[in-house]
């Protein structure tokens, strides 16, 4: 079977029709089938089909669209392309309805060849019949009339091995790719699953029970600001004082009112009565009070009692104009009221007049209170945050604060605005320089390790926790020159030489009873365990940090993590 005549080209869901006409020109052959897939886009177009057909034309070629998808049959009939439905099926020109023809333009008919609608694609090319079909496969097709010229032994003819021609089925691209995706997907979450199962999850935690002892440790110490350098023999440590300054705000409604209203105002007439004269009249003073029902009045100006009346009796008279005390209409009333003046009691007044011009306007005002509500809100805050952050200052600068010297300066208040000023709110804002010691860390700890080494056997037992996490230190005294004088207390956790870096790395990739085996081995271990994570870890992971060393031992637990 040859191919000379015939071409068969797959189209790509994705190809574009100049890489369609791309793949027409490079055919040498005669008659091409091209065969679509399904949603072949590029050839939805009417456009798209006038220039494939005028390739054609122009090549000298014969093209056959090989497709089963109806919406293209209009197109391709409105142009005059011939269609089948597989490479073994007769070409036609499928009808093309009139609104496609119009938009075609009257597309351009064949001239240069003629097909007939009733061959196939492969007799269009002009070879044998055994030669027509398009062949894909190198499957065995049989003869024209389906039938072998074989016969077996009785005469009869051997029954046919194949029936039919096996029909090429077009691969579907999209689908292919989809599948392809999705295995490289699932293989990436299988590799995935198999790095974090056996790298990332195994963990070891290696507990060891030891002939461990506590120390009791009770220090001394002189925290001098003022040394450079430890002092071994004195206990004197260098020191840090920091000092931190903090300012706070808080505000809080203003829950405080006032009458801010007008005053009444009026004229009091004075008298006393002859007979309790002791020699000359009085004069009342300005700015007494004179008060009637309650309600005080303030005179504007002093009044001499000198003028004699003798209607009723023997008195002295004198008037004044007064002005209420406090604004309101209440002070608004009429004449005739009685009243009684502040530090004469043997003088007496009466209004010939109303009071008036007494008004009342009701506002928020700031009060002590409000003020002293901020500031306790603001002391509830402030001493933990100065203290931390003093903490923190001191721990950066490589000395060990002492919670005992933190000391608070008194607040500095001022509020905006002040008590009495007309406000729905009030802020006050609080100023603070609190203070505290640190000691050098690394001193520290050399002066409370060597007051342990005095007290275990060095030969058989190091130091495991000098306790300066946990101690506890206080102020003596304040000495001089910002000297203090300190009491540490700690314990101090002493036992066998293990080195924790090294044992981890020794341990990796072994087995479980192994490990036992070897550490028990050794002086001052009592007992080993090993426990694995997650449940299906049966060994030592081969990384070091993924391994944590847990030493025990006489109510000791001191944690190895490799990640400290």
């Amino acid at each position: 079977m040859t191919n000379d005549s015939k071409d068969t080209i797959y189209i790509d869901v994705d190809d574009e029709i100049t890489s369609v006409i791309d793949k027409l020109q490079s055919s040498s052959n005669k008659i091409v089938a091209l065969v679509l897939p399904k949603r072949a886009t590029v050839f939805q177009s009417i456009v798209n089909m006038k220039l494939l057909k005028r390739t054609a034309e122009n090549e000298k070629k014969s093209v056959v669209l090989i497709t089963s998808e109806t919406a293209l049959l209009p197109l391709a009939g409105a142009v005059g392309i011939h269609v089948a439905k597989t490479l073994q099926s007769k070409p036609e020109i499928p009808p093309a309805p009139m609104s496609v023809m119009a938009a075609a333009n009257t597309a351009d008919q064949d001239e240069d060849v003629q097909l007939d609608k009733s061959t196939s694609v492969g007799q269009l090319s002009g070879v044998p019949d055994d030669e027509q079909s398009i062949e894909l496969d190198n499957s065995e097709v049989p003869d024209a009339n389906n039938k072998t010229d074989t016969q077996d032994g009785s005469g009869k003819k051997a029954k046919k091995e194949n029936t039919a021609q096996k029909k090429f089925k077009i691969p579907n691209f999209e689908k292919f790719r989809t599948k392809l995706f999705v295995g490289f997907a699932a293989l990436a979450l299988v590799i995935v699953g198999l790095v974090m199962a056996l790298v990332v999850l195994p963990k070891a935690t290696v507990v060891l029970q030891t002939d461990t002892s506590n120390i009791d440790i009770q220090l001394t110490l002189v925290a001098d600001p003022g040394l450079q350098k430890l002092d071994k023999e004195s206990k004197s440590i260098p020191a840090l004082s920091k000092e931190f300054k903090s300012t706070d705000t808080e505000k809080v409604a203003a829950t405080g009112e006032k009458n801010v209203g007008t005053k009444a105002s009026g004229n009091v007439t004075m008298s006393i009565t002859c007979s309790d004269v002791d020699g000359l009249p009085p004069t009342i003073p300005a700015g007494t009070g004179v008060s009637t029902n309650n309600l005080t009045f303030i005179t504007k100006t002093s009044v001499s009692l000198t003028t004699p009346d003798f209607g009723d009796g023997c008195s002295f008279i004198g008037s004044v104009d007064v002005t209420a005390q406090n604004p309101g209409d209440e002070y608004n009333f009429g004449s005739g009221k009685s009243f009684t003046i502040a530090g004469y009691s043997a003088v007496s007044g009466t209004n010939d007049d109303s009071m008036t011009g007494g008004t009342d306007k009701v506002v928020k005002v700031v009060t002590q209170e409000d003020v002293d509500k901020a500031k306790d809100a603001i002391n509830k805050r402030g001493g933990d945050k100065a203290q931390q952050q003093l903490k923190s200052d001191i721990q950066e600068a490589g000395y060990q604060p002492v919670d005992d010297t933190f000391k608070a300066g008194t607040p500095v208040l001022s509020s905006s605005p002040q008590v009495g000023a007309e406000a729905s709110e009030v802020t006050v804002t609080s100023t603070t320089i609190s203070t505290m010691t640190g000691i050098k860390k690394d001193d520290l700890k050399v002066l409370v390790e060597e007051e342990a080494r005095t007290k275990i056997d060095p030969k058989t037992q190091v130091i495991i926790d000098n306790g300066l996490d946990k101690a506890v230190i206080k102020v003596d005294e304040l000495v001089q020159n910002g000297q203090v004088k300190l009491l540490l207390q700690t314990s101090v956790v002493a036992g066998p030489d293990i080195n924790e870096e090294a044992l981890r790395t020794e341990i990796t990739g072994k087995k479980r009873g192994d490990i036992q085996q070897m550490l028990k081995a050794r002086p001052g271990i009592n007992e080993v365990e090993v426990n694995y994570s997650p449940f299906w870890v049966q060994s030592t992971p081969k990384k070091a940090d993924r391994i944590t060393i847990v030493i025990e031992g006489n109510g000791i637990n001191h944690n190895a993590d490799s990640n400290q």
